[in-house]
């Protein structure tokens, strides 16, 4: 097949364009280097079978040749990208998703939404499955990128309705490994890099907030299974393991060796305003659907991803 990914020079994308080489396909990888980096993706520009496009989704997509798939995960996930570009958030939630579709619509390929988790907003229901609508604040600072998603997947579904395209949305709880941003601003880069230079591990507020961890090869796996298995409504891809944000900072610091203590702060910033209190994926139709579940412990995970981020730290 020849398959497309918008964001594949990102966190997860990159990845995604590793296995999906290994498996024999031709990728085309698309993205304006905003927040992704070609260092995700100098080890496949020898491979006849990758190439790169340099392309600003949120203007009209041009590929030559046939594409057969896109996965589309072109987005601005990181607080601190979101709060710093809010109008570009939702222009790529919106516009870009909108050009996405209109490409898969003239090539006569599958499309598969990332969405997210962000959808649930701060969640009354726990643990969330895709048939909660959601407990979001549109007008609040996190709103753009919320909404950005939920809309995404409102066309997304027009589109499949409509004119009867192929489509998937994955709605992707918090995902971590290498190529992570060591300036991300979430919680599993700022506690590694934290931890390896023996500073403080910042907890906001009384670190009673919880999340769910999943893997980026696991992740990467169900996005692949659910394009191949899956129908037209969502499906929660991530990691039903819940743990207190305390409970993951100490983890880090048993896992790193480090000196580092645990400092509790109240941010005075937009960071945490309708931040979720809770965050955990009902995986049952991930499970029954796709015959997917996570396999990489959360502790062997994060040893990979710290021997990682003490790479680039030593850079």
């Amino acid at each position: 097949m020849r398959i497309l990914i918008t964001g594949g020079a990102g966190f997860i994308g990159s990845h995604l364009c590793d296995e999906l080489l290994k498996q024999g396909h031709e990728v085309l990888a698309m993205d304006n280097l905003i927040t992704g980096s070609l260092r995700n993706l100098a080890h496949l520009t020898t491979r006849p079978s990758f190439s790169f496009i340099e392309h600003d989704v949120t203007k009209p997509i041009h590929v030559d040749g046939p594409v057969d798939a896109i996965y589309h995960l072109a987005s601005l996930p990181s607080p601190v990208d979101y709060l710093e570009m809010p109008i570009k958030t939702l222009k790529v939630g919106a516009l870009g998703t909108y050009n996405a579709l209109g490409l898969a619509k003239a090539k006569g390929a599958s499309l598969l939404l990332a969405s997210t988790s962000e959808v649930y907003g701060d969640p009354r229901i726990h643990p969330q499955p895709e048939t909660y609508w959601g407990n979001v604040n549109p007008v609040g600072p996190r709103g753009v990128y919320d909404e950005s998603k939920r809309f995404a997947e409102a066309i997304t579904m027009a589109y499949h309705r409509t004119h009867d395209l192929e489509t998937r949305i994955a709605r992707i709880f918090n995902t971590f490994g290498p190529r992570m941003r060591l300036d991300d601003g979430r919680v599993v880069p700022n506690f590694c890099r934290q931890a390896i230079l023996g500073n403080p591990l910042t907890v906001y507020d009384d670190g009673s907030r919880t999340r769910s961890f999943c893997y980026v090869s696991d992740l990467v796996e169900g996005l692949m299974l659910l394009m191949e298995r899956g129908d037209a409504m969502p499906v929660n891809l991530g990691n039903p393991r819940e743990m207190s944000i305390l409970d993951f900072a100490r983890t880090i610091i048993e896992l790193t060796e480090s000196p580092s203590e645990i400092t509790f702060i109240v941010p005075q910033d937009a960071r945490t305003k309708d931040d979720p209190q809770t965050r955990q994926p009902d995986i049952t139709r991930a499970r029954t659907l796709l015959g997917w579940t996570p396999k990489v412990r959360l502790e062997d995970g994060l040893l990979r991803t710290i021997a990682w981020f003490r790479e680039q730290l030593q850079d």
